[in-house]
């Protein structure tokens, strides 16, 4: 019994964190796009709070949960994308970058609220008290790790759509051609390379050196700005 109930509520002080993370980025992508002229995720019904409309199986179930039951604990995870119409936008070129910028812009600002939160911590219950930092922690964490990652300068990416609308149009069309297998370029990067270097005898860690360390900086800077920094 103890085994489950421990169980579970690791779970949750993870599952809560993503699902707030995800659900809140998809839908400030979609909402930031409603104010810029394109209605595409309103009419597709991804304006809204509801995890159930932005939840991928795949990206914000199972891997999360493969990755949590791995050792070590890791944990990432994904929502399904927000519909863009670039083309009903006021300003495509320009208006993209702050559909962009909406959602790791959306993590920040959870992990700023997340850190005021954890100030009401002496008010919780003593048996809660527990379960309410971790879960607060992570979330501050993993919206950390959820804005650095999407940040990476590789489209589909939320980097690689603001480069893309920085770049003179000739060098943002070329840029565009890899997204339909950025991800796997990606993915390939942080998390193939480093197994190839580790059996080469190569300590390069590139998913250490672009996410992890920017994202326990910022992370730190976080706790540090609302006062939190031990």
């Amino acid at each position: 019994m103890g085994g489950g109930s421990d169980l579970i509520a690791g779970l949750t002080v993870w599952a809560l964190p993503v699902l707030i993370a995800v659900t809140l980025h998809e839908a400030a992508h979609g909402y930031v796009a409603y104010m810029l002229g394109d209605d595409t995720a309103k009419r597709q019904g991804r304006l809204t709070l509801n995890p159930l409309a932005h939840v991928d199986p795949f990206g914000t179930v199972i891997l999360p949960l493969m990755l949590f039951l791995l050792p070590g604990g890791f944990l990432f995870g994904y929502a399904k994308p927000v519909p863009v119409n670039t083309g009903r936008l006021r300003n495509p070129k320009r208006d993209m970058i702050w559909v962009a910028l909406a959602g790791p812009g959306a993590n920040l600002a959870i992990a700023v609220i997340a850190a005021l939160l954890l100030y009401t911590t002496a008010i919780v219950p003593e048996g809660m008290k527990p379960w309410y930092g971790r879960t607060l922690d992570n979330a501050i964490l993993f919206n950390c790790l959820l804005a650095v990652f999407n940040m990476l300068p590789v489209p589909p990416l939320d980097g690689g759509r603001v480069l893309a609308g920085l770049l003179p149009p000739r060098q943002a069309w070329q840029l565009g051609r890899i997204e339909p297998y950025g991800i796997f370029v990606v993915l390939g990067v942080l998390f193939l390379l480093p197994i190839l270097f580790r059996t080469v005898g190569v300590g390069i860690n590139p998913a250490e050196l672009l996410v992890w360390r920017p994202t326990i900086y910022l992370y730190s800077q976080v706790l540090t700005v609302m006062g939190l920094a031990a």
